[in-house]
């Protein structure tokens, strides 16, 4: 367990620092959703499942749908016109 927990930080450190220089606002999303699979994973190894199935739920899953959603309705709108 000792090797486990450093690995998974830097993977934590690796992960968050994709999301900030990743400049695809849709591939950005899909860095947020692999952020929050790896911190369910650091937490589920620190022994805090009830934080791990929320992260699983929130990070992984409903947060990254919303942003997608989102980014779909903004893309799919016509642009407005100047009058």
């Amino acid at each position: 367990m000792s090797v486990i927990l450093p690995l998974l930080f830097l993977l934590t450190a690796c992960s968050g620092t994709a999301v900030v220089l990743v400049r695809d606002p849709v591939r950005q999303v899909f860095a947020i959703a692999a952020n929050g699979i790896v911190l369910t994973i650091l937490f589920a190894a620190l022994q805090a499942p009830d934080v791990a199935l929320s992260e699983l739920a929130v990070g992984s899953a409903a947060v990254p749908l919303l942003f997608l959603v989102a980014l779909m309705a903004v893309r799919n709108q016509p642009p407005e016109e100047e009058s």
